[in-house]
């Protein structure tokens, strides 16, 4: 007589819950343009979430504790031209994003502690190199710096944003509209999916495609990959009778899946979202108002369907928050955060347990804020895994560091030819001392502005506590 034993696993149990409908965020005007990204990037400090915005594109910043009903008048990052389809915090520094737009460009920005009173207009840098619309941002994993770019002219590009250059670009390695990319875990690799259903590993530095699968997917909607720790691939993607499957690849041996399942008939793109430290893959449907949880191990089905957080309204976006920003003291395992047409709604994942102390099972070393190589040394052929830091006592987000963008001046590398004239009496007013002097001022006189507008955030809350009663 055979016993069927239940399959073990620390992850059985997650438990999802909505917070408290004075932590959610309200009127929020999410961004109705029609592109598969997940409209919404968090990390420990700030929720990101794109908008609508007449006569260009924007994206609204709120400090994860400023949760209620938002201003309509609250500040925005609005430099673009056309709507912004994408965003991504930097993984080593928690003050800095980067926005894909419509209008051809990616532009980094740096965001202050303080909300600010008026909108924020002036990125860092604007890196500019697409011809058509960008679509998709990724930041390297542990190089400082090293941004990736993708649009709709089939060209990935691969920037220094410390210098605003373009490093690489991989122009011909794509024959049609990419769909998704991710790097790989130390950022040697990145694998992409493209509308002509290939699957690709492909190593930047060297400009190569280094496995590729035609037809992981046979539908026609759009297929998703991501890596996973150990070098595997998993993908989403659709059936040729419009089923929704999750597959697992080996890049080394691409001919048939590890694993493939067939999910259910909706039309909505599966967004995965992968927590590495646990090997677990959380699976979010644009339209679908339920989160698929995964968990992936080394023997069969390999795939292990654990739960499914499920709630009434339909999301429009989903934000996922690094493991570093998580509560351990709560066994706290995944924070999502979904979009709704007029509100941001965070989803708490725990895994219950009865002890107070430190769950080190739950919780091993994961990626820290400090990067492993600088952009230099990727750039050269270096590479290295992320910087680990241990959570046992919780995790504090460093304080504003400034991102310094040095761009190199063209004119260095092109003397001037023919004879040198010599400098008329009207040259002398504009020399170099009179010129660093007045850059000096312009730096002066911005970080008097910016004192101002923090000194003055902080007076319009005070007023607002005194007029509430509660200061």
């Amino acid at each position: 007589m055979s016993r069927r034993v239940v399959r073990q696993s620390k992850f059985r149990h997650i438990f999802g819950q909505p917070v408290k409908a004075d932590q959610m965020y309200e009127d929020i005007r999410v961004s109705k343009v029609t592109w598969d990204s997940s409209f919404c990037a968090v990390n420990p400090k700030f929720i990101a979430i794109i908008v609508e915005s007449s006569g260009g594109g924007a994206f609204i910043v709120l400090p994860l504790a400023k949760t209620g009903r938002v201003d309509k008048n609250h500040p925005t990052v609005s430099g673009h031209t056309a709507p912004v389809l994408d965003i991504d915090w930097c993984p080593h520094n928690d003050n800095v994003i980067a926005s894909a737009s419509d209008d051809t460009t990616v532009m980094v920005w740096q965001i202050p502690d303080y909300t600010p009173v008026r909108s924020i207009t002036e990125p860092i840098v604007t890196l500019e190199g697409h011809s058509k619309r960008v679509g998709i941002v990724k930041w390297h994993p542990s190089a400082r710096n090293i941004l990736l770019s993708a649009g709709g002219d089939n060209a990935i590009i691969i920037w220094n944003v410390g210098t605003g250059e373009a490093l690489i670009n991989l122009d011909e390695l794509h024959s049609d509209l990419i769909y998704s990319i991710c790097w790989n875990y130390n950022g040697s690799l990145i694998t992409t999916t493209c509308k002509d259903k290939k699957v690709r590993v492909i190593d930047p530095r060297k400009q190569e495609i280094v496995a590729e699968k035609s037809g992981a997917h046979e539908g026609a909607r759009p297929i998703k990959s991501i890596f996973l720790a150990d070098g595997k691939i998993f993908t989403t993607g659709f059936s040729k009778m419009s089923e929704r499957q999750l597959a697992l690849w080996d890049p080394s041996n691409f001919d048939e899946p590890i694993a493939l399942q067939e999910m259910d008939t909706s039309n909505g793109v599966l967004l995965p979202f992968y927590d590495s430290d646990s090997n677990v893959v959380y699976l979010c449907g644009k339209g679908d108002s339920s989160i698929r949880y995964f968990e992936i191990t080394a023997e069969a089905p390999f795939v292990h369907y654990l739960s499914t957080y499920s709630s009434k309204e339909p999301q429009r976006g989903m934000g996922f928050m690094p493991k570093r920003g998580l509560d351990v003291s709560k066994c706290e395992i995944a924070r999502f955060f979904k979009l709704h047409e007029r509100k941001c709604e965070p989803i708490v994942m725990t895994v219950p347990r009865k002890s107070d102390l430190f769950q080190d099972d739950l919780y091993p070393d994961t990626p820290g804020p400090e990067p492993a190589l600088e952009a230099e040394e990727w750039f050269s052929g270096q590479d290295a895994d992320p910087i680990l830091v241990s959570l046992r006592d919780g995790y504090t987000p460093l304080k504003n560091r400034e991102l310094k963008v040095n761009k190199k001046n063209i004119l260095d590398n092109k003397p001037p030819t023919g004879p040198r004239r010599s400098y008329s009496s009207c040259d002398a007013g504009f020399s170099r001392v009179s010129l660093e002097d007045l850059v000096e001022e312009i730096k002066s006189l911005r970080a008097t502005v910016e004192s101002q507008e923090k000194r003055i955030s902080d007076l319009e809350n005070l007023l607002l506590e005194l007029s509430n009663g509660t200061a």
